[in-house]
């Protein structure tokens, strides 16, 4: 919908459109789309003319991967530091105690699984926690001391990483310009330039010329080496993406469906691609965006059902000014909801969640395994394979047999390991024997960042009144535990204790783990708001061009709307020049912009009224307009004629050349009889359209 909205709105005809108008819309699943879909702004783009930046990618790539091998043997340094001064008792997070690196090595590689690993030690993670909120207070106001020796820094929370003064210094080693990836002070050096006695005017405006293409050109090669970086260090394959036939697709975190057609921007899949050593697909610009908020506003009553909005409630209202009824169950939940399993490692998790599965599908229960990406189930899969359990995996890439795998899963025994494909609004059918059994059993292998969708995974069993049961697992190396686990909880597990294969099971933790997806809900929400509030300004605008564009399309307007442009443009014009009082750049500016010589000397420009000036320029250029519009009615009809007294019964229009002036083609369809039966008035009604068409 929010597409076809787009379209309707770079159509060149009104036949071309598809949308009525926006009455009412009723959303199902309205949670994912309001609010899971509406972080991302719908995107139509296109190719780049005479792009070269796809084949910068590939060029690139050999530095971005031996700079990410040099911050990796920092990261190594770094963490045998911090075990080193653990040891001695050395914590703190000033320079050389443990916190310091801790927060160094985390800050340089935050997924490198030695790091990892070593967090899940009593008081490390604490430790860490303390160093990062003292180095993030005011603002990271000295978070610069704790990144200063490395060569680019990973801020995983907000998804972003920054190349550094150093990284971009290492970089530039053994290339032929020792400033290949060092930004130039474009300021400084462009006033060096202008108190520079030794050049000439000329020689100063092209030596200005040449700092600013390579400010330009620098500029496009660190955004590129960024974009790597965020693909390289970010991005993991079969997590937030799979390659499927030499092309790499999106996976939608929130259903873990591929999302067919859809390319990230800026780069960043170029950058996957380069990585992945694919086909790297051509650079795209962006022809028209909305947010999915501002898209559904716009319908005059909007309404929608779910199951899981309760815990959304006040963005709902805050963003749509949608009320969240709740409405009782059809028959009474009697599904087991069990506190979860908290782990040290996930290799512990995974070897209990293999052992409950083997438990339950000896008593004769089917299990739904949920995981939250396609490795994650594929790590599963091959640890049932080594047990000899048959079992079905549905995820990105085995999407195509979805409805048959759903079938079987309420069948005695049977083991289904799936992503969030299976989550909402999957219906699993049960027999009496299961019911008897203890119904569908739901086995979460990681909390997800979202409490809706844990909800959803956990809504599949218990349906209609049936049995079942719902159990979480999960490590303190789980993506949501690493990322927003409180001081608190570290505190709790480090008291509790956890040693190897211990597992804990408390309502404190459970409880503690919902409070660090809030956390994330509220972050998620900020960056929805945000979005929203930069989409906001450009919809004033989008809808004043819209409406425009849409005159212009059924022809309302049409003569008002070029009008108050041609005023606007005459009016722009004399202003600018008449403060110069430079009568000469302004007659070079109208015959360039509209081929008019006006009809005023120097004296009568510089002296006369400036409104007297404004109205007879304006006079002389719409007089000049009609007589244009005249000449080509003049040329064309002829030929029109002919065509229609020729081949008038073989072609009903016509495709008239026609040209900005400049280079742009603006092929104008006319009707051949109409514009006969006009006298030609029609035919300079489709030249403005295409005209308004053109400058909208």
């Amino acid at each position: 919908f929010g597409f076809d909205y787009l379209r309707d709105n770079m159509v060149r005809s009104t036949d071309e459109r598809v949308q009525h108008k926006y009455h009412y819309a009723m959303v199902d699943e309205v949670d994912s789309v309001l609010i899971d879909d509406a972080r991302t702004p719908l995107i139509i783009s296109g190719p780049v003319p005479q792009g070269s930046e796809d084949q910068e990618y590939l060029e690139l790539r050999p530095f971005v991967e031996k700079l990410i091998g040099v911050q990796r043997k920092l990261a190594t340094e770094y963490l045998a530091d911090a075990r080193r001064l653990f040891k001695e008792g050395e914590t703190g997070y000033q320079e050389g105690q443990a916190g310091m690196a801790l927060l160094r090595a985390y800050r340089a590689l935050p997924k490198y699984r030695p790091l990892i690993k070593f967090l899940s030690e009593e008081g490390v993670k604490v430790e860490l926690q303390k160093a990062e909120n003292f180095y993030m207070q005011e603002q990271n106001k000295n978070m610069h001391i704790a990144d200063e020796p490395l060569y680019f820094i990973i801020d995983e929370k907000n998804r972003s990483v920054e190349l550094t003064e150093r990284g971009a210094e290492y970089l530039s080693q053994g290339v032929a310009d020792e400033n290949f990836f060092i930004m130039p002070d474009i300021a400084t050096e462009m006033v060096e330039i202008q108190n520079n006695k030794a050049l000439s005017e000329k020689e100063k405006e092209e030596a200005k010329i040449k700092l600013s293409q390579d400010f330009s050109v620098k500029s496009k090669r660190l955004h590129s080496i960024n974009q790597l970086l965020k693909a390289y260090t970010l991005f993991e394959r079969d997590e937030e993406y799979v390659v499927i036939e030499g092309q790499v697709k999106i996976v939608d975190e929130q259903t873990g469906r591929m999302m067919e057609g859809r390319r990230y921007s800026d780069g960043l899949h170029q950058a996957l691609e380069a990585k992945e050593n694919v086909k790297v697909g051509d650079i795209t610009q962006t022809y028209a965006t909305v947010t999915l908020q501002n898209y559904f506003r716009m319908y005059h009553k909007l309404a929608g059902m779910t199951g899981t909005a309760e815990t959304e409630a006040s963005e709902l209202w805050e963003i749509y000014k949608l009320d969240v009824v709740v409405i009782p169950t059809n028959r009474p939940i009697v599904r087991d909801d069990r506190e979860d399993l908290v782990f040290k490692t996930a290799r512990e998790k995974f070897n209990a969640v293999i052992e409950e599965i083997v438990e339950l599908t000896e008593r004769g229960r089917p299990v739904l395994v949920g995981t939250t990406s396609v490795d994650i189930s594929e790590k599963l899969s091959r640890m049932l394979q080594l047990r000899n359990i048959d079992h079905n995996v549905l995820n990105a890439k085995q999407h195509q047999r979805e409805a048959e795998i759903v079938a079987e899963a309420g069948k005695p025994g049977k083991v289904t390991i799936a992503t969030n494909m299976a989550g909402r609004g999957t219906d699993i059918k049960i027999g009496k024997e299961v019911k008897a059994a203890g119904g569908l059993a739901i086995v979460g292998t990681e909390r997800h960042d979202s409490r809706r969708v844990d909800r959803q995974l956990r809504g599949r069993a218990g349906r209609q009144g049936d049995p079942g049961s719902s159990q979480f697992y999960v490590s303190l190396e789980d993506n949501l535990m690493r990322l927003f686990q409180s001081e608190r909880i570290a505190k709790l597990m480090d008291r509790m204790g956890h040693e190897d294969g211990e597992v804990i099971q408390h309502p404190m933790v459970t409880k503690s783990i919902e409070r660090a997806q809030k956390k994330v809900e509220e972050n998620n929400f900020g960056i929805r708001k945000r979005l929203l509030e930069y989409d906001d300004v450009m919809n004033i605008q989008r809808e004043a061009i819209y409406k425009k564009r849409a005159n212009a399309l059924s022809g309302e307007r049409l003569s008002v709307d070029l009008n108050n442009m041609f005023e606007s443009l005459t009016e722009n014009l004399v202003y600018t020049h008449r403060e110069n009082g430079d009568f000469e750049s302004f007659r070079r500016a109208s015959l360039g912009l509209l081929g008019l010589d006006p009809e005023m000397d120097a004296i009568d420009f510089k002296e006369s009224p400036i409104d007297e000036v404004v109205q007879r320029f304006q006079e002389q250029f719409m007089a000049y307009y009609h007589r244009k519009g005249h000449h080509i009615t003049e040329l064309l009809l002829p030929q029109i004629k002919h065509v229609y007294e020729t081949q008038g019964q073989q072609y009903k229009r016509i495709l008239i050349p026609f040209t900005d002036g400049s280079s742009k083609q603006m092929p104008i369809t006319a009707n051949i009889e109409n514009a006969v039966k006009s006298e030609g008035k029609t035919i300079m009604r489709d030249v403005e359209k295409a005209v308004t068409l053109a400058i909208i």
